[in-house]
């Protein structure tokens, strides 16, 4: 693929831009869906931005927590991070960033279920957990 060094994006007039052009009106025309349209463009165009991290403050790590119904153990092991070191994401002692902030930020938009593959259990129910 032919490159501008300083942007990163295909050359004006390049065999890459007129690729990358055709798949936009194909999306544009409805012959690719999203999700075609997008591996298209992220593997021939890799300088697009990928999705956005927001920062979380430590109400936020407790409120994901809180919603999930987890103690900071629990939280923390599904984590794979220390308790102490949740207890300071969530006391502002700390900010999270890179992998760890990836993975809360994933929680955010879909779920603690989307990394807990175990079931649900409810408070009241004494039962033992089906697999």
């Amino acid at each position: 693929m032919t490159k501008n060094p300083e942007s990163g994006s295909p050359e004006p007039g390049s065999i890459d831009e007129a690729l990358l052009d055709t798949a936009n009106d194909m999306y544009r025309v409805g012959i690719f869906d999203a999700a075609t349209y997008r591996q298209v463009t992220l593997r021939d165009a890799p300088q697009l931005p990928l999705p956005l991290t927001e920062p979380m403050t430590g109400e936020d790590i407790r409120a994901l927590r809180q919603k999930a119904h987890l103690s900071q153990a629990a939280f923390a092991r599904y984590l794979n991070l220390t308790v102490g070191y949740v207890s300071r994401l969530e006391r502002n002692g700390q900010r999270p960033s890179g992998p760890v902030l990836v993975l809360l930020n994933v929680i955010k938009r879909r779920g603690i279920e989307t990394i807990v593959h175990a079931p649900r259990v409810s408070p009241l129910d004494n039962s033992p957990p089906t697999a």
